[in-house]
Formats: structure tokens, C-alpha cells, sequence
């Protein structure tokens, strides 16, 4: 793996990332994780702006990586961590909107499963439709950890859209009809590069806006909170 790196987006050498990686759309919550959850964390990468982190987190080795907005963002950062850096173990932490009525702000959700609007997995040339799900020994442990802390979850399938501002404002609500909880923009992308690389994947989220209650969470909020779903994902990972 050593002669595909650096990559053009990860400027580590081989051996600089760990075999798990916690993933945030935004770089600062990354850094955030980093700095409150490892010890001793070495900034392995700064292209553009997309940090990236290696430490310990009670004896584990774990790194943190952002991965930015959108299915094609987090598919370079998860397929080049998973085929060139050695990466066997993703967890996702990420703020999704809700569809389902009994979640609230700050409630977690762990994605089953993904729908999405996206093309991502026509690369794949499948015979049919590709459902990509969680590795069910993370989803099992993550399950148990948010029971164990006393935390607002619920398990289920989660909704990718290609697009934040959707010409059909109202789309949503035929997903929710189907029981999807809630909708974010990156989880099929990262289930399917792990299921064609053999490895494992798991996509946690803290409700950060309501579609049904029409109640949101500030910037700072999103960027500095949600340490309960931060704190299962460096205890299961």
C-alpha cells in the first residue's frame, strides 16, 4: 500500500492511520473529537483542510478524519482509507434531520440501513438494487453502549439525498411513509465502499433539526455538541 501513498486528498504516509477511523463531515468536529477523546493525538493531514488524527483512546489505536459534504466526498475519503491506508473499521458521527415524530433535538439515531436518490452504486454494475446496511457487530454494540448510557436512540434506516435544497420540499414525506427516521448525505456511500473493500462500517447520528417538529439546532451547536454519539462510537470502534 506504501506506493499509493500519500493520496491526492490524504496527505498521510502508510502506517500514519490507524485501522479505525471516526469520520465527521466537518473537519473542526473532527479536531474536536480529537482533542477531547484521544491522547496524544499527531495531525496526520491538512489537504484541503480535511484534518485527520491518530491517537490512543483507552489503549486503542483510533484516528479521526473529516470527510466533508455529500455521497462523492465521503466515497473518495472512505475508498482511498479502506483500499490504500489499511482502514478496516468506520464509524460515521454525523447530525441528521428527523422524519420520524417521536425523535427530538439531540436524540441519536443508528442507521440500519440507507436509502438514497443517489447513482452511487451504479459503478458496481449489480444485476438490481444494492440495499447497504451497517456491519451488525457495530450496529450490536452500538445499540448496546447508547442503551447502557441512558440516551434517546432509536435503530432503523436512514435517508441519503444527493440534494440539501430539493425542489420537492415535500419529498420527505414519502420516506417517512416507508418508516425511514431521518435524512442526512453520506451513509450508502460509506456502507457500500466497506461492503466491496470487506470491511466494516457503521453511520451514527444526532438529530440536529426536525423536519416534523420544524426545529433546528444552531452551527455551533452541531459543531460542538453531540458528544453522546462521539463517546459510543470511541467505545465500540
Amino acid at each position: 500500500m506504501a506506493d499509493k501513498t500519500p493520496t491526492p486528498h490524504i496527505g498521510a504516509k502508510a502506517g500514519e492511520i490507524a485501522d479505525k477511523v471516526i469520520m465527521a463531515g466537518d473537519p473542526l468536529r473532527a479536531k474536536l473529537m480529537a482533542e477531547r477523546f484521544l491522547e496524544n493525538p499527531v495531525q496526520y493531514n491538512n489537504v484541503r483542510g480535511m484534518l485527520g488524527f491518530t491517537g490512543t483512546y483507552k489503549g486503542k489505536r483510533i484516528s479521526v478524519q473529516g470527510h466533508g459534504m455529500g455521497i462523492p466526498s465521503i466515497g473518495i475519503y472512505t475508498y482511498e482509507l479502506y483500499n490504500f491506508y489499511g482502514v478496516k473499521s468506520i464509524i460515521r458521527c454525523g447530525s441528521a434531520g428527523a422524519y420520524d415524530p417521536s425523535l427530538n433535538l439531540g436524540d441519536i439515531v443508528l442507521g440500519m440501513g440507507s436509502c438514497t436518490d443517489s447513482n452511487y452504486a451504479a459503478q458496481f454494475n449489480l444485476p438490481g438494487t444494492f440495499a447497504p446496511i451497517a456491519d451488525f457487530g457495530l450496529l450490536r454494540a452500538a445499540a448496546d453502549k447508547a442503551e447502557s448510557m441512558g440516551v434517546n436512540y432509536k435503530v432503523g434506516n436512514l435517508m441519503a439525498s444527493d440534494a440539501f435544497y430539493g425542489e420537492n420540499a415535500e419529498n420527505w414525506k414519502a420516506w417517512q411513509k416507508m418508516g425511514v427516521l431521518a435524512v442526512e448525505m453520506e451513509a450508502p456511500a460509506l456502507y457500500m465502499n466497506a461492503a466491496r473493500s470487506g470491511n466494516k462500517a457503521l453511520c451514527i447520528c444526532t438529530i440536529s433539526d426536525s423536519l416534523v417538529h420544524g426545529t433546528a439546532c444552531s452551527a455551533e451547536e452541531r459543531q460542538n455538541s453531540f458528544t453522546n454519539m462521539m463517546e459510543i462510537a470511541f467505545s465500540i470502534i
